[in-house]
């Protein structure tokens, strides 16, 4: 009996073990300016995969997001009523991403589960938070498909744009393009590695979305101090007017 338990344990040493796998990743950038002339930003995601044993059987997928500030939001469904058009159901969103894209090495419903996608919220659907103030809704999910249209026909939401480039099963990249109108704050880039639709690891860093300086002052001018910043730009007006006349005078004579 003992000389067979040394031999069932001589045989599950010399083994190799699973590797544990984590994902090691970095951004071009970590911060987006947003200036007057601002047109929109591409992120270069790129990556590798850590690992401390033997490669495990079956398919690695990795799946990259991008998610931007949550916003609540009301979304409105209208009705013809009495021959015109009116606002007649409407659901509340708790919280939606004003900006979520998503990038994978293949289509989210071959290598995502259900179960894991509940868990992690990756899919555009799940990242939406609902709060239905009315359950008398007709068809509660119209709602927030409807969210989602709008927002991708904005460029704000973007699922399966760009593919990640998964080479030997160890390095990956993508790039996600931010787009001119999205608003300022921190954006949360997920990378997920997924084996069999379940996630081995998850590695999270951010973005810093922030208006420039000048920008920035103008902005909080307006709306903390409008009548100061309505004599600033009839001021402005004027003087640029006035400059104007004088540069084409000079011309002239």
């Amino acid at each position: 009996m003992g000389r067979l338990f040394a031999l069932l344990l001589l045989v599950l040493t010399a083994a190799p073990a699973q590797a544990q796998e984590e994902v090691v990743a970095g951004l071009s950038q970590n911060s987006v300016a947003l200036t007057v002339n601002f047109v929109g930003s591409d992120i270069l995601i790129f990556g590798a995969v850590r690992r401390d044993g033997v490669i495990p059987e079956g398919p690695l997928d990795v799946i990259v997001t991008v998610e931007g500030p949550p916003q609540e939001a009301t979304i409105w469904r209208k009705a013809r009523r009495f021959g015109i058009w009116v606002n007649a159901e409407a659901q509340e969103v708790r919280a939606a991403p004003s900006f979520y894209a998503v990038a994978s090495t293949a289509p989210l419903a071959e290598i995502l589960s259900p179960e894991a996608d509940l868990d992690y919220r990756i899919s555009t659907r799940l990242a939406i938070f609902e709060a239905r103030s009315d359950t008398d809704l007709t068809d509660p999910a119209a709602f927030t498909e409807a969210l989602i249209r709008i927002r991708k026909d904005e460029g704000l939401y973007q699922e399966g744009a760009t593919p990640v480039d998964l080479e030997r099963d160890t390095l990956f990249t993508t790039r996600i393009t931010l787009p001119k109108n999205i608003v300022e704050g921190s954006y949360a880039a997920r990378i997920f590695l997924m084996r069999e639709g379940a996630v081995v690891d998850e590695y999270e860093t951010f973005i810093e979305v922030r208006k420039a300086v000048l920008e920035r002052w103008l902005y909080s001018l307006a709306y903390d101090q409008p009548a100061l910043y309505g004599l600033l730009a009839l001021v402005l007006a004027a003087v640029f007017g006035w400059g104007a006349s004088a540069i084409f005078r000079l011309i002239r004579s």
